[in-house]
């Protein structure tokens, strides 16, 4: 039997706004959104086609409002990667999705850093 990580957790300030960007924005498909309790709720998300989904956790307490956004010390957490960069770079620019520098292409290919409205960095990403 093979492995695989199913889902990652992203903590973000608030589960509506998250949706809202994601698949509003970003059009990811909203795979699951259940009620927990009256704070807690279990949302999934992915890119369409995606085998790995992420987990949308919604910050409770100090250290994890701490977090959001920076939940990699600043770094590049996330990694989107497309078959058409161009294309996926337009759509998201006139989304007014906020990039951190201009697309450039690099040995591995042409790739671009974007942050959600959290702060949280990505890499738009096509391989060569």
């Amino acid at each position: 039997m093979g492995s695989f990580i199913s889902a990652v957790t992203l903590t973000v300030p608030d589960y509506d706004q998250a949706i809202d960007f994601y698949v509003g924005v970003l059009g990811f498909d909203l795979l699951e959104d259940t009620k927990l309790s009256d704070t807690k709720r279990w949302v999934k998300i992915a890119p369409k086609g995606a085998q790995t989904a992420l987990v949308i956790a919604q910050a409770e307490g100090a250290s994890q409002i701490a977090a959001v956004g920076n939940q990699n010390g600043g770094r590049v957490s996330f990694f989107l990667q497309t078959d058409d960069f161009i294309s996926r770079y337009e759509t998201m620019r006139n989304a007014d999705v906020t990039f951190t520098e201009e697309p450039r292409r690099e040995s591995y290919g042409h790739v671009v850093v974007f942050s959600d409205p959290f702060g949280n960095l990505w890499d738009l990403i096509q391989p060569i």
